[in-house]
Parts: C-alpha cells; structure tokens; sequence
C-alpha cells in the first residue's frame, strides 16, 4: 500500500510477534529497529481490549535496536550477541527471531546465525516479517510457516482424533482465548481432541511439536489458516477441512458441528445429543430474552454494519441475519486479504441466508469507511460493530456502536468468547446491554 490511511488497526507483519507471545513460554527476539516491539505491542495487545504482556511480550522483549551503522556494517554480530545472551538470561521452551524493514531491506543473513544455533539443539526459527510485507495477519501466516518448516519433524503415527486448530488469530482477534478454548469445548463434545497452540494451558512447544501427529487439520475460517493447512498436508499427508465461517449461535454452530463430525466419522447418537442440548440451552435463554428483543420502544436496531476481519465480519453478519432478523447493510473487511482470496470472502457474503446477500467493500481507510456510513441512509438505528474508532461516527449517525474489533480501547477482554452457543449469547448480551445504557441515558 502506497497511500496514507486514517485509523490504522492491524500492525504490520512484524505484529507476528503478538502470536509469538501466545505459544507458552515461547520468547521472541527481534532483528528490528528500536521501538518497533513496543509499537505493535501497544496497538495488538493494549489496544485489543487491554491484553497484557504475556510471558515474554512488552518490554521482555528481546531486540537487537538496530541504528545507523548497523544499516552501514550490518547487524549480524549484534543479533547473534542477542540470542546468546537471550538464552542465557530468559527461561523459555521456543525461541523466535523475528526481523523487521531494517534487517530485511539490507539483507542480514539471518538464517546462518539461527542455523548455528539449531545445529547446537536449540529450539529455535527465524521468520522474515518486514512491514513490507505485508499486515500482522500476513504476519502469523508467515511464522507458522517458519515453525512448519523449520522446526517440526514427521511423526511414526496419527493420533486417533487429535485435530490441529486454525482459527483466531492470537491477539489481533481480542477475543482469541476464549474462541479457540470454547472451539476446544464443543469439539470435545463430538468426540475429539482439538490441539489448540495457543493461549493458556495449551501446552506451548508440546503442542507445536504434535501437529504433525494430528488426524486432521481444521481450518475455521474464510481464508487465514488455508496456505498453513495445505503446506502441512503437503510435508505430513494431514489432511484439512476447511469451514469458511466462525460458528456464532445455534444455527451455524450446529452445523459447524454436524460437519465436523461427519468428516471425522464421529457422527452418532452421542454427539447429536450433545448438539441438542446446547441448541436446548441455548434456546432457552433467547427465547427468555424475546420481550427486549421485540420492545418496539427501544428503536431496535434491526440493520447493521461490521467493520472488522473477515473471520468476525462473516461470523456476526451470518448470526444476526439467521438468529436475530437484521438486514445487512455495507461489510467493511478492513484487514489486507490477499487478491487470491477476495472472490471468495465476498462470495461468502452472499450466502448470508435464501435471499439475503451483503455488500462487500474491502477497505482500511477509516475515513473513508466513516465517509460511507454517513452517506447511508439505515432508514432505522444502526447497529455499528467496529472498532472504538468508529464511536464518533456511530454517534454522529445516531446508531448502537458495540467495540469488537482492533483497535479496542474502552473494553477489557479476558476471556469472552463470541463463539458457538454461548458466544452467541454473549453477542445478544452484549448488544441488547448498550442499547438498553443508550435508551436511559
């Protein structure tokens, strides 16, 4: 991209280090210039809804600050400084050199310097993750790439319903800890064992070493996770399902569900009685819900706007279409999605339900996207779910802002989940509770 954008969201490539952060006890270190970590680590974890450090993150971070004469001589000697001296001072299980536009544009080698330390037994990849490159989404893609690669090895056998996860994206989605945790939960529930590589008790490089051993690989999104997939089933023979929408609510996970567990051949009386009963409880509460879900007074807002990641920009307009009755009004997909991919991600918008489609613009300017909204007539209040760059124009609009995406300043996440059945109340919850605040003020 050559233009200047108002209200930047998801970082560069080098924000592959915000993913770093989420594999426990894994310890990036950075051949990058000063600042840069602390930067992303401000607008990818602070900024999404108030996330911590983690292990390593922050200013644990190593870094090699990178200044003029290394631009001149190079900054190889430096780097390899860093990583000794990282291994010597920091505990950690995984190690990841990650570079940034200065190393990159001059071209240290350093794939010698880590290769050094790999021959020596070191639990150690680097990955090139310049901001030229590429958004933090990129980014992930990138070091996934890396660690498959470079690190793992073929395994003598398949683990019988072990299933590897590609979904959240940690931290650039704020709400990653509790998707993939409640991912884990329901697919344990038909009968398998999600490998979930990220987060809290995930079993940090256990878990990355186990990838190979997965049965299958399940990819939960409409394009991120697909090149990770295919590269696996490439070096591993694993194969993948791909499942193009995050389930929200009882219609889509059900059939999430449904189609897992056929692929899996865990389809039985078992796992349809466990879909029955979250589809019973979760019934259950929409259905206690209906007087707010219907007071005329409270100017429901029955049209909508996403302005978001594809992932959660589908995910929501798919559960509010289906479950709640909103008309889709413009989707704004605001991460950098790659030419091959914009078909289909906009193709999906139109399978929303029999007859109903939604526009698709693929746009990152936010003053452009503000621009846009206030040019649309919604006809009624229009719920705006977006980031908490978007409160001035919902305001200006008269409509029902909710912040769920990058970057996220006026809520804290812990480990709310937006997925499966209890996701999906945790949406209306969270919806219905400002529009309620909005109508007392």
């Amino acid at each position: 991209m050559t233009n200047i954008i108002q209200g930047p969201r998801h970082g560069c490539a080098l924000g592959a280090l915000q993913t770093v952060v989420a594999i426990e006890r894994a310890i990036p270190i950075l051949h990058a210039g000063p600042g840069c970590g602390s930067k992303l680590h401000r607008g990818l974890s602070l900024a999404g809804g108030h996330q911590g450090a983690g292990y390593a993150g922050s200013d644990a971070i190593p870094c090699t600050n990178m200044v003029e004469k290394d631009v001149v001589f190079g900054g190889i000697e430096k780097l390899k400084n860093v990583i000794d001296g990282t291994l010597k001072i920091m505990d950690g299980d995984f190690f990841v050199v990650l570079t940034g536009c200065t190393a990159d544009i001059i071209g240290d080698d350093v794939k010698s310097i880590v290769s050094e330390f790999q021959s020596q037994g070191v639990p150690i990849v680097h990955v090139e993750t310049a901001g030229f490159k590429g958004d933090a989404y990129k980014g992930h893609e990138l070091l996934l790439r890396a660690i498959i690669e470079q690190h793992l090895k073929p395994s003598a056998s398949k683990e019988k319903g072990l299933v590897n996860i590609f979904a959240s994206v940690p931290r650039h989605d704020p709400f990653w800890e509790g998707d993939l945790n409640e991912i884990k939960r329901l697919l344990a529930g038909i009968g398998l064992k999600a490998n979930i590589l990220f987060g809290y008790n995930s079993g940090g490089i256990k878990a990355i070493e186990a990838i190979p051993s997965a049965e299958f690989n399940l990819v939960i999104s409409p394009y991120i996770g697909l090149k990770t997939a295919e590269l696996l089933e490439e070096k591993f023979g694993t194969p993948y399902l791909h499942y193009p929408v995050l389930p929200v609510g009882g219609i889509e996970t059900s059939n999430f569900l449904r189609t897992v567990a056929e692929f899996a051949g865990t389809l039985s009386t078992q796992t349809e009685q466990f879909i029955e009963d979250n589809e019973k409880e979760f019934y259950h509460y929409l259905i206690r819900a209906a007087d707010v879900l219907t007071e005329y007074q409270l100017n429901q807002p029955k049209r909508f706007y996403n302005i978001n990641d594809a992932s959660y920009a589908l995910a929501f307009s798919k559960f509010l279409v289906n479950e709640l009755g909103y008309f889709p009004l413009q989707q704004f997909i605001t991460e950098d999605i790659p030419a091959e991919f914009k078909e289909p991600v906009a193709g999906y918008f139109k399978e929303l339900a029999p007859g109903i489609a939604a526009e698709v613009s693929f746009e990152q300017d936010g003053g452009l996207i503000n621009e846009k909204i206030k040019e649309t007539n919604s006809l009624t209040t229009p719920l705006i779910l977006a980031s908490t760059w978007e409160v001035d124009v919902a305001k200006e609009v008269k409509g029902l802002h909710l912040s769920v995406s990058l970057p996220i300043i006026d809520r804290l996440i812990l480990h709310r989940t937006y997925v499966g059945y209890r996701g999906g109340l945790n949406l209306v919850e969270d919806i219905y509770s400002r529009l309620l605040a909005k109508h007392r003020d």
